[in-house]
């Protein structure tokens, strides 16, 4: 199976309102077990589709033992407060410390296409939270204040030059 690159700052893909998932064939299962196999070779812990130039709601989570598949996620509800390191993959060698719920609740769909819910917290919620961002084109970079994205930004320059 094809590794897909990875769409780095600031690459507009990254930003682009992915669309809903209403096809549960092949092209979504070959998106899937990408997404898996990407983030196994980057060592992620979750990717999302934009994340590899596609504009789906589409994102995978590895927690531990758990392996999550989420299409069309929407959080239903969030509870407490965390904050920590974050990394990203879509930043590279980044990470800054980043406020996210302690608990969350999820409700997605599967590669099948059937319904599910997922209650998750501490890194968990955080892993999931952050697909989800990447799901409305909202990114790490977002939950930064102005100074320190602008930190980011020169870093990510630096680098790219």
């Amino acid at each position: 199976m094809p590794l897909r690159p990875l769409a780095i700052f600031p690459d507009p893909v990254l930003r682009r309102m992915p669309e809903d998932v209403v096809d549960f064939g092949e092209d979504l299962a070959l998106l899937v077990s990408d997404l898996w196999e990407s983030m196994e070779a980057y060592d992620g812990v979750g990717l999302a589709a934009p994340q590899v130039g596609v504009s789906l709601r589409v994102a995978v989570v590895r927690l531990g033992e758990k392996r999550y598949v989420l299409i069309n996620p929407r959080i239903k509800s969030t509870e407490g407060e965390q904050r920590g390191e974050e990394g990203c993959l879509s930043f590279p060698d980044i990470f800054e410390e980043v406020t996210r719920p302690r608990r969350v609740v999820v409700e997605a769909q599967d590669d099948k296409g059937h319904s599910y819910e997922i209650e998750e917290e501490d890194l968990g919620a955080r892993a999931l939270t952050h697909e989800i961002d990447h799901l409305h084109g909202k990114l790490l970079i977002d939950h930064l204040s102005p100074l320190k994205r602008e930190s980011v930004r020169r870093r990510l320059s630096r680098r790219q030059e």
